[in-house]
């Protein structure tokens, strides 16, 4: 089941459980887990994409030791809410990891990477250092707002 509405998604859910955050680019994907409870999302893991098969069973494997019960999926729209193609890129992404039986959230995550960018800016990270952080913060910074969505509906 693949929802973009907190409501739904939480009503899909079994009470409590991990959930976990994904930051899907082309070239990585950003991963980040949140505790039981929904209280704070913390970076986990950068995954260089492959094929699709290879991203797959290394998530299904985080997945299956970090206990996750649902998915929230960054949704990189444009900044006046439309389609582009990397937004179709990611619905078809979630669309093939509905076989793991996962409840998915589609979060808007449209400013997340530049957040995120702004904060490592002013802490002075190295650009080096920021390139290795980036894509799991993303992923961080999306579950949060996302469970931050959970606690108010």
């Amino acid at each position: 089941m693949i929802v973009a509405n907190t409501a739904a998604f939480r009503a899909a859910l079994p009470l409590g459980g991990r959930l976990a955050g994904l930051d899907v680019g082309t070239k990585t994907i950003g991963v980040a887990f949140c505790d039981s409870e929904w209280t704070i999302a913390s970076p986990a893991e950068t995954i260089r994409r492959a094929k699709f098969t290879a991203d797959l069973a290394a998530l299904t494997a985080l997945f299956g030791r970090q206990a996750i019960r649902g998915l929230v999926i960054g949704l990189p729209l444009n900044l006046d809410g439309s389609d582009s193609p990397r937004t179709q890129s990611t619905r078809a992404f979630a669309r093939n990891l509905v076989p793991l039986g996962l409840p998915i959230l589609l979060w808007d995550e449209r400013w997340s990477t530049q957040a995120v960018t702004r904060t490592l800016l002013s802490a002075d990270t190295s650009r080096a250092r920021r390139a290795e952080l980036i894509d799991k913060l993303a992923a961080s910074y999306i579950l949060q707002g996302a469970i931050d969505g959970l606690s108010s509906c």
